[in-house]
């Protein structure tokens, strides 16, 4: 009996202490359940993206909006079925920043071109810009702080200077553009004397000179990471990212028309950047097909039919522009400017959910590596290695390889 008993006690789990073995005998405070983290709330705040994250059941990681699977075969394996990387936990705060931050830039580079080109009845176009690119700024900033959860970690985020970093590089050009921007814009709304009028002015070209990277860099940011259907995009995005953009600015531009001179700029660089965006699109399309199984994910799920959406959106805005009589009516205007919006806000939108999918695809990153798009720069410079180590007989990379592991 005592020996059933003994035995009993030895099957039940020990409390799980904090201090491991032969240390203090306090047990651990109580977590979080339900949500896959675990997390003490006497240890931390789940604030920002984080606290977005949920873990999915085994059976919900398939997902309805991914791309279609294909059969296991031998040439396309993986590792028991599972994903490689972790899909990006942004919430839809960082894809609407990528459509503000788009627009305001280009705004800005807008009014200060403007600006410096002179001449008469642009001084109303100029004003406008200035106004929506100080707007954007302010949505931008906005957009991003409610992503982080506090203002603190924006802040935080100033604290060192990493060109390395496109992400550091993001939140220096967003600071110095809403500085300038705001500056520019008191200047457009308030009659100020002529010194600081001309500050206001010298701030409006520093807000287009911040603009030209701010329209861009999210797409630089987005090809930095590891997820395959941006990585494997890191030609085009960024261009793709700085035409979508101004798209954007002369769709506003449509909505809440400028007269005089400015309504024929906005039309021109309307017409000029749809086109753009539509090859660059298509590009986008090519350059992912190197390895067919990333480039589903720009095709199939929620990403595909967003992206599908932006197209049709800049096919229509562009005929409805080039029908007879678009130049003084009105309502056609306004449609041609909110399709442009919507056809920039699906692409922003259309790009990350593509990401996500590709993340979560676990032959996305093996089809990736394999047709030479991982790491083809490292690979390139690896052709010419340094001088093998003193006394190492070598004739080539690979004979280099193990030279340098012997």
């Amino acid at each position: 009996m005592d020996e059933m008993r003994a035995q009993g006690q030895a099957d039940e789990p020990a409390p799980e202490r904090a201090g491991g073995v032969g240390g203090p005998s306090f047990t651990r405070p109580p977590q979080q359940e339900g949500d896959g983290r675990n997390v003490s709330p006497q240890l931390g705040d789940l604030l920002g993206e984080g606290a977005a994250q949920r873990a999915r059941p085994p059976m919900e990681r398939g997902a309805p909006d991914l791309i279609p699977t294909a059969p296991e075969d031998p040439g396309s394996p993986t590792y028991h079925g599972q994903a490689v990387l972790k899909e990006p936990v942004w919430t839809w705060e960082i894809p609407a920043y990528f459509f503000t931050g788009g627009l305001a830039g280009a705004c800005a580079v807008l009014g200060g071109a403007a600006q410096l080109a002179g001449g008469r009845g642009v001084n109303r176009f100029v004003r406008r810009a200035r106004l929506v690119a100080a707007g954007g700024a302010v949505a931008s900033a906005g957009l991003l702080i409610a992503d982080l959860g506090r203002p603190g970690r924006f802040l935080a985020m100033l604290r060192v200077f990493r060109p390395s970093s496109p992400m550091n590089q993001g939140t220096w050009i967003l600071s110095a553009f809403g500085a300038c921007s705001g500056v520019a814009a008191l200047g457009s709304l308030l009659p100020l004397p002529r010194p600081l009028q001309k500050l206001a002015d010298l701030a409006g070209v520093g807000a287009a000179l911040a603009g030209l990277p701010l329209v861009g860099y999210t797409g630089v940011l987005l090809a930095n990471t590891a997820v395959p259907v941006w990585q494997s995009t890191r030609n085009t995005l960024p261009v793709l990212f700085a035409f979508s953009g101004m798209v954007s600015a002369a769709a506003v531009f449509d909505l809440w028309p400028v007269p005089g001179p400015g309504r024929r700029i906005a039309r021109r660089l309307g017409l000029v950047a749809r086109g753009a965006e539509f090859a660059l699109s298509n590009a986008l399309h090519r350059e992912a097909g190197v390895a067919p199984r990333v480039e589903r994910a720009l095709r199939h799920g929620r990403g595909g039919l967003l992206l599908r959406a932006a197209r049709f959106g800049l096919l229509a805005a562009s005929a409805l522009d080039i029908l007879p009589g678009a130049r003084t009516s009105r309502t056609r205007r306004r449609v041609i400017g909110a399709l442009g919006l919507l056809g920039t806000l699906a692409l922003r939108f259309g790009v990350v959910a593509a990401g996500r999918a590709s993340a979560r695809d676990p032959r996305a990153t093996f089809e990736m590596q394999r047709a030479g798009r991982g790491a083809a720069e490292i690979a390139k410079e690896r052709r010419h290695p340094m001088p093998a180590p003193p006394g190492v007989d070598v004739g080539g990379r690979e004979s280099y390889t193990h030279g340098a592991a012997r």
